[in-house]
């Protein structure tokens, strides 16, 4: 397994318990971290880390030559996008390298990182090929099996969930199919093609992105008319047909990134995107939205925005999970930047040290409890377990005139003066 993160570990520690596995990161703190038997994406509990440690033969490495012996290679990279939200394929193109450094004839390289219909067989096995000195189909070949990893998710695990698979040929595609059928507990769909396999992926997560988006959009117009958005859900749900999604921010590494592969692709095509482009934009600027609706909120109240103390309630992408890649609570809080330095953002779940790193946010360390009766306004980011049955009004220096801004609608309605 090349790339130990949120979708490597999870699926190498499963493969451990039917094959011998071994799984290769570049990054050695991490490597030394699951030899040791801790996961700090919290994917793999201890006790099934330490379990495949001690009982299975799993073992870590970020040694290349540990990796030459496997005749079956999965790689699962990020794959990112850049400032301008065109695909970076860098990690992918690293990937590949590693693979073409220790592939040998007859082996199976299969990925499962979330691409455009024809990286797998345009971008990556040609620098497999190139490094290698062997020849695509005759020396080796190819699977690609999309990730369904769903962060913080207990129920939906690597183990349950039913895969895509596909192959180079239909005799590697059969094989590649079974090893994955080995291990899954609800089997897989064999797709016909590698290209239908990886276009599968990328409209699994643009499906999401665009009906998000229209609830985003449904929650801006009822803002508007003074109409509470989930009022409106809830009457509209009771029809049989209705599918009842919610607004929200769409952070993280998969909705939020995904989309703007297939909207690259798509444009080399000639064919544009527009409700996916249209979607991906409106739901990128949510986070300033909810800062400038607790803007609104406060003004109304007569509550001093200038110099005001606010409270943000997490920062990870989603609740119950310390993931942090691509949150859109930091736009919530760069946007209120503007107008008070004065902002204190707690999450139970959250690195500091990763937050600060890479969005230059420094979490409190102080107790939830300590923050009580200090802030002139509170936004509930995040659905952290730890937030819900707490009186989140008693974070406010004055409950009856502070404000609360609930983002994920899940507090008492008499608890919150505006909400998403």
């Amino acid at each position: 397994m090349i790339g130990l993160g949120y979708v490597g570990l999870p699926l190498a520690r499963l493969f451990s318990t039917k094959f011998p596995t071994i799984g290769y990161d570049l990054n050695r703190k991490r490597v030394d971290a699951l030899n040791a038997g801790h996961d700090s994406t919290l994917e793999v509990s201890d006790e099934l880390l330490q379990d495949a440690l001690r009982n299975h033969g799993f073992r870590c490495t970020a040694n290349l030559d540990d990796i030459r012996d496997a005749n079956f290679y999965v790689v699962a990279v990020p794959t990112p996008v850049d400032d301008n939200n065109r695909p970076d394929l860098k990690p992918l193109w690293g990937a590949s390298e590693t693979v073409g450094r220790v592939i040998s004839k007859g082996d199976i390289v299969v990925y499962e990182s979330t691409v455009y219909p024809g990286v797998t067989e345009e971008e990556c096995l040609p620098v497999v090929e190139r490094v290698s000195g062997l020849k695509f189909n005759r020396d080796f070949f190819a699977g690609y099996s999309p990730e369904r990893i769903n962060p913080g998710d207990k129920l939906h695990t690597v183990e349950t969930i039913r895969k895509v698979t596909s192959g180079s040929t239909p005799e590697i595609a059969d094989i590649v199919d079974e090893v994955y059928n080995t291990v899954l507990v609800n089997g897989t769909h064999k797709a016909p093609s590698i290209r239908v396999a990886e276009a599968s992926k990328i409209i699994e997560n643009s499906q999401r992105d665009v009906n998000i988006a229209f609830m985003n959009e449904l929650a801006k117009i009822f803002n508007a008319m003074g109409i509470d958005t989930h009022d409106v859900i809830e009457a509209a749900s009771s029809k049989w047909n209705f599918i009842k999604l919610s607004p929200g921010l769409v952070g993280g590494h998969c909705i939020s990134v995904d989309p703007y592969y297939l909207i690259q692709k798509a444009q080399v095509y000639g064919v544009l995107p527009r409700v996916m482009f249209s979607a991906r934009r409106l739901n990128d600027g949510m986070g300033a939205y909810v800062a400038n609706q607790t803007i609104k909120a406060m003004n109304l109240k007569g509550v001093r925005v200038k110099d005001a103390r606010i409270l943000i309630l997490g920062i990870t992408f989603k609740e119950n999970c310390p993931d942090i890649r691509n949150t859109k609570v930091v736009d919530i809080y760069h946007t209120l930047r503007e107008y008070t330095p004065d902002i204190t953002v707690y999450d139970p779940w959250a690195n500091a040290d990763a937050v600060s790193r890479e969005y230059a946010v420094a979490l409190t360390d102080k107790p939830l409890d300590e923050l009580s009766g200090s802030f002139d306004a509170v936004i509930l980011a995040v659905a952290h377990n730890e937030f819900k049955g707490r009186d989140i009004r008693a974070f406010l220096a004055d409950p009856a005139e502070g404000v609360v801004y609930d983002v994920k609608g899940i507090l008492p309605r008499h608890m919150v003066d505006a909400r998403l």
